[in-house]
């Protein structure tokens, strides 16, 4: 069953030690925390993918943020960037609260999944490509379970390269906010495109970082018509 080997897949996550960096990294960051933070026990591992099992859009980032998801240990959780991005998921019909402060904190996603291209947070938001070639296998197993899925949103351009190279797009249309790429049904051979067989459609955003969000590049407006794409192309009901 998926449900199970989601599971598994993400206790795997947890204890991967591929990159030496990002491991040494992540634990000195959560050694070394932030002073706002210095009571919790941060994560420090591998960050799972989270939500809805049967998600119809699957939303792929960069990687955890360092005193973030490595903090909470669920994906865009405690920091600014997930305010943004789940209150946009609220208004949209994807979350059942607009808010995201820690793994027992209720919230829930209908018909949405959340994951990243690294699953390590990286110093300066920077992983190699290296530490990224070493991660995709994980975004491959992790799409393939996601049966459901008809739709990727790539946050940023970054996850927007992993997964047009993972459903083999050629070429790739350039990166813009709202831009739709389609994905290929079979290969140049053929064969199926698994693990992307099932999603049609990459819809790009801008990532909703502090320096997208804080500038106006990304507006609470932008994210929201992404979104609503993306349920559309999904077939789902509008929000």
């Amino acid at each position: 069953m998926s449900v199970e080997a989601l599971r598994r897949l993400g206790e795997e996550i947890a204890a991967c030690r591929r990159c030496d960096r990002l491991v040494a990294w992540r634990e000195r960051t959560a050694a070394d925390k932030r002073a706002a933070f210095a009571e919790q026990d941060y994560w420090g591992r591998g960050v799972p993918g989270f939500g809805d099992p049967f998600a119809a859009v699957v939303l792929v980032g960069l990687a955890p943020a360092a005193h973030g998801a490595n903090r909470t240990g669920r994906m865009f959780t405690g920091d600014r960037s997930g305010d943004f991005l789940f209150a946009a998921l609220h208004r949209c019909g994807f979350a059942n609260q607009p808010t995201s402060a820690g793994v027992d904190d209720g919230l829930m996603l209908s018909d949405a999944y959340i994951t990243a291209a690294v699953r390590c947070a990286p110093p300066v938001n920077k992983p190699s490509p290296g530490e990224r070639d070493a991660c995709r296998p994980y975004l491959e197993r992790e799409l393939a379970l996601l049966a459901n899925a008809r739709v990727a949103v790539a946050l940023g351009g970054f996850a927007y390269a992993v997964l047009c190279a993972i459903g083999g797009v050629r070429p790739r249309p350039r990166f813009g906010h709202g831009t739709v790429a389609e994905v290929p049904a079979s290969s140049d051979s053929g064969e199926d495109t698994r693990p992307l067989a099932g999603i049609s459609r990459i819809v790009c955003s801008f990532h909703p970082s502090q320096q997208n969000t804080f500038t106006g590049r990304l507006s609470a407006e932008g994210v929201d018509t992404v979104l609503r794409d993306a349920r559309r192309l999904a077939n789902l009901s509008p929000a």
